[in-house]
């Protein structure tokens, strides 16, 4: 089975956008600003874009708090052709703990990950149904640790689910996990040395540890 390009895919959605001068509405759900920075800056430019904050799975609380002061702080400062708004989602981590259960030990990128993936998107496919949006999506797709092919498969399965456009998207296509990290640099924003999870943030340390020789 062919991957699909989806960046392609997504520069053919833009070229008729542009052709039809439309602008159209796209919630964006958001992990984290660093990576929304690349996102935001390249879309802003043709859709009217509500960033949804909906991340229950970051622990511990004052680690999910800091990231979403510093995405509001990144909207407010970003230079972009169409104004951005932000929704936060409620911080459920509970949610979070009972998709994981019996996965703890997983390591990050398997199924875990994947049932984390759809939570969110599930989320933003809700809301953008709820208020009428024309499209929703996610930054995950920036990460290089995160798989587009499984986000995307996932979003277009909701699409049809809740009858809202899902944007697919590759974001880190075109250099846009480099654009992030200069970003990040630009504006100083607050980059997190793990997913969000506390399991990925133990598989983290225990990593960290066997490099520093610290058993």
């Amino acid at each position: 089975m062919n991957k699909i390009n989806y960046q392609a895919v997504l520069d053919s959605i833009i070229e008729d956008i542009i052709k039809k001068k439309l602008l159209p509405t796209l919630l964006m759900h958001s992990c984290c600003a660093p990576c929304s920075s690349y996102c935001l800056s390249y879309l802003a430019e043709y859709f009217s874009i509500t960033v949804l904050y909906y991340n229950p799975n970051i622990s511990p609380a004052e680690e999910y708090y800091k990231r979403v002061k510093e995405q509001q702080r990144l909207i407010k400062e970003l230079p972009v052709k169409n104004k951005i708004n932000f929704v936060e989602g409620e911080y459920e981590p509970l949610k979070f703990f009972r998709i994981a259960e019996g996965m703890e030990d997983m390591e990050e990128g398997g199924e875990r990950c994947f049932k984390c993936y759809e939570m969110r998107q599930r989320m933003a496919a809700g809301y953008a149904q709820k208020h009428g949006f024309d499209y929703f999506t996610t930054t995950l797709s920036v990460s290089p640790h995160k798989n587009a092919q499984k986000l995307n498969e996932t979003g277009l399965r909701l699409e049809k689910e809740y009858g809202v456009k899902y944007l697919v998207s590759d974001f880190k296509k075109k250099g846009g996990y480099q654009k992030s990290i200069q970003y990040s640099r630009e504006y100083n924003l607050y980059r997190q040395d793990y997913c969000g999870c506390i399991f990925s943030k133990k598989k983290r340390e225990e990593k960290n540890t066997c490099i520093t020789g610290q058993h």
